[in-house]
């Protein structure tokens, strides 16, 4: 239940606004569905502020329709940290779940780049090391959280795609390369105005099992395509729209808020 929450989670935080550096509070509020086979299963919230160098975000995940029947999770998410430069630097991320009375917890704090400690509730189970891909201490270098991991730093929409991003969600460490795909325009709550779509390929590359039907599938056959906006003039950009094939059907995120509030 952690893992298929976490990524749930990681899915939404992917379309959270950020900004660069400024002398002046900027705070956003994003707000998103997610449907499967175009049924709700989840909604979201997450409101973001940014001042100098620093940020900040908070955020809401619930599941929605037909999903409580079968999976009743709720949980919060934060992560704070520096902007240097165009490279987000996180300081700290925290999830917390609960699924009807069972609780799950990620901590992952980070100084200067690095990963410095990681803490999961429960504890893995032991992992078999037939079939583990281990995670080793170098791997968790210059790595983004989650709510980081997609939000681009680009001098325009034509430069949002061709890049590798890399991921560290408490677990395991994986690459995301965004390919250019599309241009195109959208109108939401907050926003109306030109996007960019990039078909992003997810690559393990430690802390999972191998021959995993699921991330196989995401590896192999998976058609994941995400959709940037420009978060204002802060020279980020952000997903608005994403759709992901999975092995039971499409699951589909959409904003239905993306708007600066100061």
């Amino acid at each position: 239940m952690l893992r298929l929450s976490h990524a749930l989670a990681a899915m939404l935080a992917a379309a959270l606004p950020t900004a660069t550096s400024a002398a002046t509070l900027q705070s956003f509020k994003g707000e998103y569905t997610v449907s499967l086979l175009g049924l709700s299963v989840a909604k979201a919230s997450f409101s973001s502020s940014y001042e100098g160098d620093s940020y900040s975000i908070d955020g809401s995940v619930s599941s929605a329709g037909l999903a409580t029947m079968f999976d009743d999770t709720r949980g919060t998410i934060s992560s704070k940290g520096k902007i240097s430069g165009k490279q987000l630097q996180p300081q700290a991320f925290r999830a917390d779940y609960k699924s009807g009375k069972k609780a799950s917890m990620i901590d992952i704090q980070f100084a200067n780049g690095v990963v410095t400690s990681t803490k999961v509730v429960p504890e893995p189970k032991k992992r078999n090391p037939k079939n583990w891909i281990a995670l080793a201490a170098s791997g968790l270098s210059s790595v983004l959280d989650p709510m980081a991991a997609t939000v681009i730093h680009a001098d325009s929409l034509d430069k949002v795609c061709g890049r590798t991003v890399k991921l560290y969600d408490g677990e395991m460490r994986a690459n995301l390369t965004l390919t250019y795909d599309s241009k195109g325009s959208t109108s939401v709550r907050g926003y109306k105005g030109d996007t960019v779509t990039c078909r992003m390929g997810f690559e393990p590359v430690a802390g999972y099992r191998k021959n995993r039907k699921a991330l196989n599938y995401l590896k192999n056959r998976s058609r994941i395509m995400v959709t940037f906006a420009p978060v204002g003039q802060t020279g980020l950009y952000a997903p608005i729209h994403a759709t992901v094939t999975t092995q039971i059907g499409t699951l589909t995120v959409s904003a239905e808020r993306f708007e600066a509030t100061e």
